[in-house]
């Protein structure tokens, strides 16, 4: 049997009861990774974990948010549900709505959305309508569009959406039997740093599990928590964190103050490097925002945040599965070669001769 969706597994913690019908594809679960080879590429001896939420069944993160987003939705009589997505959000909605029988409607902003994420959506059936425009009016035409019609909206400001995310922080506990000194993740329109940091706070409240320092990270084009200030044009090839306006920026702040962390910006420059050390030192293939988390640890390296405690428990969050960008990945390596069909040719070019 394939194991349970994160509803049934953490049911008590969310709210749901017996009449919800749940709407899973056995989501959760997802390793959580030793990263050994990186911390000692880092010259550090930090004990960092890679929760690689690229396992998933759409391959990110959102999978956790949407079983509770279109279970919450069947309960309630729904029969379509509409999201503004830089990709993972549409390929999730898309899966979860296709499993519950409803129609899903995703607004993309034109031309900012990664091949893979889009492809997935479409396979899925979802309507899916390129606006002219970014994530941010992309956001407010689905709030326009649920306040006139009936149709359910799925993004992070559902509150179940955030419901659903927190169950990655009790997997974390369950798995390390505490919680790590510091939690480094990605931050885009924040629902999940929110929703970590809920998840901490609540199995905490349970288990005396501790809490970890929250440090959060932009893209430096894509900035606006750090900067205090929407940012009306973002640009980052971190696409699915390239958010202007973010809708959970409220609880992001909370997160960070009351958990005594951070929320800072790494450049372009600094999330590809982390994302080429994360599949050439660990084998584990991210898609470029992912990687804001491994470069956030980077730049809190050279800033001596660990001076005190050189060997703390650190988790970094992989938001999704590197081929939800595929060119982004052949962008960053060399070409193929193509050479003879002949054995002396191909030793030699595999460098074995």
């Amino acid at each position: 049997m394939p194991p349970a969706g994160v509803i049934e597994r953490y049911r008590s913690f969310l709210p749901v009861g017996p009449a919800t019908p749940v709407v899973t594809l056995s989501e959760g679960s997802t390793p959580l990774i030793p990263a050994r080879r990186l911390a000692a590429a880092l010259n550090c001896e930090l004990r960092i974990f890679l929760k690689y939420e690229g396992m998933n069944p759409t391959g990110s993160f959102k999978d956790r948010g949407m079983t509770m987003a279109l279970s919450k939705a069947a309960e309630a009589g729904a029969r379509a549900v509409v999201c503004a997505s830089t990709g993972n959000t549409a390929a999730s909605a898309a899966a979860y709505a296709a499993r519950a029988g409803m129609r899903a409607v995703v607004l993309l902003p034109a031309g900012s959305v990664a091949l893979g994420k889009v492809s997935q959506a479409l396979a899925y059936g979802a309507r899916v309508l390129a606006v002219e425009g970014n994530f941010d009016h992309a956001l407010q035409l689905v709030r326009d569009l649920c306040d006139r019609f009936p149709i359910t909206l799925v993004n992070s400001i559902n509150p179940f959406r955030i419901e659903g995310q927190k169950t990655g922080a009790f997997e974390i506990v369950d798995e390390l039997g505490r919680a790590p000194d510091f939690h480094f993740i990605p931050v885009g329109n924040a629902g999940n740093i929110t929703a970590y940091w809920r998840g901490y706070r609540e199995y905490d409240a349970l288990k005396t599990s501790g809490l970890p320092r929250m440090m959060g990270w932009q893209a430096e084009g894509a900035a606006p928590i750090v900067l205090g200030r929407p940012v009306a044009d973002p640009h980052t090839l971190a696409t699915a964190i390239k958010i202007g306006n973010p809708a959970s920026w409220a609880g992001a702040v909370a997160a960070r103050d009351e958990s005594g962390g951070h929320i800072g910006a790494v450049s372009d420059d600094e999330i590809v490097e982390a994302y080429k050390m994360l599949s050439r030192l660990e084998g584990v293939f991210c898609e470029p925002a992912s990687a804001a988390s491994v470069a956030g640890v980077v730049r809190s390296l050279r800033d001596g945040l660990f001076r005190e405690n050189p060997r703390a428990v650190v988790v970094c969050v992989l938001t999704g599965h590197g081929l939800k960008d595929p060119e982004r990945a052949i962008k960053n390596c060399d070409a193929i070669p193509t050479v003879p069909a002949a054995l002396e040719a191909v030793a030699s070019a595999a460098g074995v001769s």
